[in-house]
């Protein structure tokens, strides 16, 4: 299973947001907006973003001005999967010394 674009997600909200968010929590977030945290496509994280996210943000307490806001669905927007992130290097990295 392809989890990238969930993550993606979830560290662009956490760094917008200026704290980490609970994944979990997010992951039924999606799920309770119809979505598959599992294989999120683009357009259902960008339905998230523009309906569900501020209600989600609600019940952590937090908010995003709407620049923060904009960003972040840019981010997820132009997001592709099939790049490797810096994350993912590393991660590869580790498992090779290991």
């Amino acid at each position: 299973m392809d989890r990238s674009r969930f993550e993606h997600l979830f560290v662009e909200l956490s760094m917008a947001c200026g704290v980490v968010v609970p994944r979990y929590r997010l992951w039924l977030a999606l799920q309770e907006a119809g979505a598959d945290p599992d294989r999120l496509r683009r357009r259902a994280a960008l339905a998230f973003c523009d309906r569900d996210l501020a209600p989600f943000l609600a019940t952590l307490g937090l908010q995003l001005s709407r620049w923060r806001r904009r960003r972040l669905r840019r981010a997820v927007a132009f997001f592709d999967p099939t790049l490797t992130t810096p994350e993912e290097i590393l991660a590869r990295l580790d498992r090779e010394r290991a």
